[in-house]
């Protein structure tokens, strides 16, 4: 049984004793070598101390291990005995859980370096008790950590399946994608963008998965819609290509970490079986 991970919120405390550090310098995660691999780093809250750390945050217990995140002094390259990953290259050397921590200690730093002043009034701001917003002490404005909704749209029609290619991406060919506007379901987005992108309308869409994607702070929510009507018209300000193509014969595609590519494979796993 994998870990259990179990979420605090300020102004909550740790246990004392050894816990599990997520430190990053410019970005990237510092991890320990582990044999062929890595792991994340253990250890008391004074062994990071020459690391040369910022104030740490409690980010909740793994396993009934506390966790922090932190955020290491910029230098040229990372500590000895420590390597740097970024969260695409940390992507299945450690377990999933791990994984998704290490995605949610990423933002959380980027949310405390953002939050600090009101947008509306410019006035430092306070912590809330028992959350991760920030309030204005002048204006009473408060502010949650952002999260930014995308739907993801696999388009399909019998053996076929709908992929674009953007300018640069090489020949590397994705489902649809899009994020939500003010005033969107997720289904409204859905049809919306695929109109859009390739000018033909979709049967009904139906829900398959989602995913965070911590690059800054999206929510991945994938869809799989059946063809209706419409011939392909790749809008050329989004899309360089577009075009179906069998489950048998597809082109380059996403890298595993993605929802994209994990809802390729299942309809290909699915047309398989027929």
């Amino acid at each position: 049984m994998h870990p259990h991970f179990v979420r605090a919120y300020p102004p909550a405390e740790p246990a004392p004793g050894e816990a599990l550090w997520l430190p990053f310098h410019r970005g990237e995660l510092l991890v320990r070598p582990n044999g062929a691999g890595v792991a994340l780093a253990r250890g008391e809250i004074g062994h990071l101390a020459a690391l040369g750390t910022g104030e740490p945050l409690y980010l909740g217990s793994l396993g009934g291990v506390p966790c922090f995140a932190c955020e290491v002094e910029p230098g040229d390259a990372p500590p000895d005995g420590w390597r740097a990953l970024g969260l695409r290259a940390l992507y299945g050397q450690v377990e999933e859980t791990p994984y998704l921590l290490a995605g949610y200690a990423f933002q959380l730093l980027a949310w405390r370096r953002t939050s600090r002043f009101c947008p509306a009034c410019g006035e430092p701001t306070e912590p809330v008790a028992g959350d991760w917003a920030r309030r204005c002490p002048r204006c009473g404005y408060t502010r949650y950590p952002p999260l930014s909704p995308a739907v993801l749209i696999l388009v399909h029609d019998s053996e076929r399946i709908l992929l674009g290619q953007k300018g640069d991406w090489g020949r590397r060919y994705s489902i649809l994608a899009g994020f939500v506007e003010p005033g969107e379901s997720l289904e409204t987005c859905v049809r919306r963008e695929v109109f859009e992108e390739v000018g033909i309308e979709i049967g009904e869409p139906v829900y398959h998965g989602s995913q965070p994607w911590p690059f800054p702070h999206q929510l991945m929510v994938g869809f799989w819609a059946p063809y209706e009507a419409g011939d392909l018209h790749p809008d050329p300000t989004e899309l360089a290509d577009a075009r179906w193509f069998r489950h048998d014969d597809l082109p380059e595609l996403p890298a595993p970490l993605s929802l994209s590519r994990q809802l390729i494979d299942a309809w290909v796993a699915s047309r398989r079986g027929v």
